[in-house]
């Protein structure tokens, strides 16, 4: 019932309501700018090295169907299950890259996400805010109680 309240009259007259859009709050920040570009690099790199190896086993594939005529059945066997292997191989090093970049992603994030919701925390108390809520949570608001670019700068100045 007291959401369908004012918020005046839901939390007394001096309430003081903000809002924050938390994942462009972090995504704004200097450390989060900095750390996905490092991340983007990285990522970059690796891309490129898959693709070299992408290339070989491609290579290898073709080579093998060209010389599968001339080879013995024993010689083809062989440089058939070679050709596997290196594929399974291949594929498991781009899950496991997979995996480890989606993993680093999500730890950059909820770490700098951890840090800013407390950033947001020390604001709303040193401002006298009643509560401070995700923006998401909420279909419309005054853009004058929008805090995301003051807590972008609270958050570089505390995280220099």
């Amino acid at each position: 019932m007291a959401l369908s309240l004012p918020a005046s009259l839901a939390f007394g007259q001096d309430a003081r309501i903000g809002f924050v859009d938390l994942q462009k709050a972090v995504s704004g920040t200097k450390e989060w700018k900095k750390e996905f570009a490092t991340f983007k690099t990285d990522f970059q790199k690796e891309k490129t090295v898959i693709a070299e190896k992408e290339k070989s086993i491609r290579q290898e594939l073709e080579d093998l169907n060209k010389q599968g005529f001339v080879l013995s059945p024993d010689l083809k066997k062989k440089k058939e299950e070679g050709f596997m292997k290196d594929k399974r191989e291949f594929e498991r090093y781009v899950q496991d890259r997979n995996e480890e970049y989606n993993r680093r992603e999500k730890q950059i994030t909820d770490n700098l996400l951890q840090k800013m919701i407390k950033v947001v925390q020390a604001m709303g108390k040193e401002k006298k805010y009643t509560m401070i809520l995700e923006r998401s949570a909420v279909f419309y608001f005054s853009p004058d109680d929008d805090l995301t670019d003051l807590a972008i700068k609270a958050y570089d100045k505390a995280n220099p």
